[in-house]
């Protein structure tokens, strides 16, 4: 499985919410000017997370986007849903009737996908959150928090 830029993009921007500890609303234009990203695709890339429940939208000056809930009840799982993300290893696969190693295989893929999905949704926000900070931790102090 391969990230697309959709979900990419998603999870950059809601680990770039998750460093708000005061859970003050954020601009489209801020967060994408800190991790990169083009302000329209992110714009509609936070439409589809506030749809699914995982970001708040805060109207007026100050406004902008937080987090709906705390990171780690958040999962990768659900970012990627929210977005389109396939969360397949391979295309759908048919088997063709009476070849028995096309059944295992199609048996195989289909165990190896659904335990993908589960690590998925087992993995949250914050564990990403931590990761990130732990590898800036290690490669020292002039090293900017963009993922």
């Amino acid at each position: 499985m391969k990230l697309t830029t959709r979900g990419h993009y998603s999870v950059k921007a809601l680990l770039d919410l998750a460093l708000q500890p005061s859970r003050q609303p954020i601009s489209v234009q801020t967060i994408a000017q800190r991790q990169g990203l083009p302000p329209p695709y992110l714009e509609k890339l936070l439409i589809d997370l506030r749809r699914a429940g995982l970001v708040e939208s805060v109207r007026g000056s100050q406004g902008g986007y937080r987090l709906a809930k705390p990171p780690a009840q958040i999962s990768l799982g659900q970012i990627l849903e929210a977005v389109g993300e396939p969360m397949t290893p391979l295309p759908r696969h048919q088997p063709q009737t009476g070849q028995a190693e096309d059944w295992v295989t199609f048996a195989v893929w289909n165990r190896l996908s659904q335990k993908l999905k589960a690590a998925l949704y087992s993995i949250s926000l914050e564990d990403l959150y931590f990761d990130a900070r732990s590898w800036q931790a290690a490669q020292g102090d002039d090293v900017s928090f963009v993922v």
